[in-house]
């Protein structure tokens, strides 16, 4: 079912989580390739592999880690990063390492450093450069498969990766991940190749059956019509509470994924996701707690709505969200003070 909704891939294998998708992909990419190298993009996170603590958004960016202790530099070293949708100095780093690059990872849609939508043309450059140097593109749509639309991301963008890499959305949010690619490249894998992965619990029987009882549900096209509709009226109701409050925000929204940035500049790569305003966000934060709307706890996550968010939970979430960034202004306005959650605030 997930190669027929996938035109990049030929053959999948199944493994237990995003992070051993990612971290596969990138071992078979260097057996490829026979190259060393990885070009990641500041603030994607794609997992805890070591070669991937780089510049890592998500949670350790929220920790003012994006770097973890306990990487070896000879392995950070073959970490190349660079600004995500700066084309130019894509160009550049190609021009300079391309010969050497066996992979670049790349989130379709970024949404470790909150939601950030791709430029067009940087895809379609990152595409070209990769070919032109025979690097592999790896399309990370561990977020992003099959929560876009019935496949992946890459559909909507025309993109055409090497390898992609899915996580639990494809198991109905159980354990499991898995990676694809084309014949060809997945024929370097053990026992037929030279690349070698295994895992005693990959496709266990409980993860496959949630996952084909969650895909068959997916292949309604009337789900993602609901979906974007859904996060449309999510991301307006906050967009004019926003403006009428004239609070430092913004909002990012790709389908069903999004992000409330507290900072009033676009959003579009880690550098402007990075100016956002986190003791505010951490006010928003527990003020919707206390309501009953459950966030992510980092300014840098995604909110991700499901069919359970019908009309009637996007209305009480605008409504609560409101009261919230209610709260955000009076405590800008009184000189942000302490905050303390516990404190019963107006």
């Amino acid at each position: 079912m997930i190669v027929s909704a996938l035109p990049s891939v030929d053959r999948l294998r199944f493994v237990n989580s995003g992070t051993e998708a990612t971290m596969s992909a990138i071992r078979l990419a260097r057996g490829v390739t026979g190259r060393s190298k990885i070009l990641k993009f500041e603030g994607a996170y794609h997992g805890h592999a070591d070669s991937l603590l780089v510049k890592a958004g998500s949670g350790g960016a929220t920790f003012g880690i994006p770097s973890s202790a306990g990487v070896p530099p000879e392995i950070a070293r073959e970490t190349l990063t660079l600004p995500y949708n700066d084309t130019e100095a894509l160009k550049t780093l190609f021009s300079a390492e391309g010969d050497k690059i066996a992979c670049a990872i790349i989130e379709p849609v970024s949404g470790n450093m909150g939601v950030v939508l791709p430029d067009e043309e940087f895809l379609r450059e990152l595409r070209r450069l990769s070919e032109k140097y025979g690097a592999l593109l790896i399309a990370d749509e561990i977020m992003t498969g099959f929560r876009q639309t019935y496949g992946g991301a890459q559909i909507l963008f025309s993109m055409e990766p090497d390898i992609t890499t899915l996580g639990k959305i494809i198991g109905g949010g159980l354990p499991v991940g898995a990676y694809g690619a084309s014949d060809k490249i997945m024929s370097h894998i053990s026992p037929e190749g030279p690349v070698y992965q295994a895992g005693t619990l990959s496709g266990n029987s409980v993860s496959m059956a949630a996952g084909l009882a969650t895909i068959q549900k997916l292949k309604t096209p009337a789900l993602y019509s609901q979906l974007e509709e859904q996060g449309r009226k999510l991301s307006q109701g906050l967009r004019e509470i926003i403006g009428r409050l004239s609070l430092p925000a913004t909002v990012n929204r790709m389908g069903s994924m999004m992000t409330l940035f507290f900072t009033p500049d676009p959003v579009v790569d880690w550098t402007s996701a990075s100016r956002s305003d986190t003791a505010l966000f951490r006010v928003f934060f527990h003020e919707c707690l206390k309501q009953g709307i459950y966030l992510p706890p980092s300014q840098f996550e995604a909110f991700f709505l499901s069919t359970r968010h019908d009309d009637e939970v996007i209305r009480l979430s605008i409504e609560k969200m409101s009261r919230a960034l209610i709260t955000c202004r009076n405590w800008i306005d009184q000189g942000r003070p302490e905050y303390n959650p516990e404190e019963k605030h107006s």
